[in-house]
């Protein structure tokens, strides 16, 4: 992941109610600080009811000195992921799910979600593949251009940071 991560042009991050849990703000923001500092565009999609609370999101990331205008929207990021080398989720579910546009059957149906399964290359950083919220399998873990990274969301977030910036300044 971090090799991916350091040879991308484009990387989107995509935090969701498990960076909160594991408090993983302030590891993501090294995070995204390193790549811009190495030339990448990284920025932030987020969905507007991630987490327990609209907002939450741009707060935690806020507070940990994220500048605003590295955080997208849904509806701003979302034509992007095309173009977008790496999306990496932390700590959410829901918000990602394709089946919410593929799936007319499934519970969250018509939801507005994030595309990230569009952008070339999405990894997913989760303690396990258990299903989020609406406790619903999410397909987009078993798409060809997904990667799981299962593990504590800040503890898996420092590691990728350090290996990122070793990578950077080699």
């Amino acid at each position: 992941a971090a090799a991916l991560l350091a040879a991308s042009k484009s990387v989107v991050i995509v935090p969701g109610y498990g960076m909160a849990v594991a408090r993983a703000q302030g590891a993501v923001a090294e995070l995204a600080s390193a790549l811009r500092a190495a030339d990448i565009e990284c920025r932030f999609g987020i969905h507007p009811v991630a987490g327990r609370m609209p907002g939450q999101m741009n707060v935690l990331l806020a507070e940990a000195g994220v500048p605003y205008d590295w955080v997208l929207e849904m509806e701003e990021i979302n034509p992007d992921m095309e173009k977008t080398d790496v999306c990496i989720v932390i700590g959410a579910n829901d918000i990602t799910n394709s089946a919410a546009e593929e799936d007319p059957d499934c519970p969250i149906a018509g939801m507005p979600v994030l595309q990230v399964w569009n952008a070339k290359k999405t990894i997913f950083m989760k303690r396990t593949m258990a299903g989020g919220y609406a406790d619903i399998d999410n397909p987009v873990f078993y798409k060809e251009n997904t990667e799981m990274l299962l593990g504590d969301a800040k503890d898996r977030t420092d590691e990728l940071a350090r290996k990122v910036k070793d990578i950077l300044s080699a």
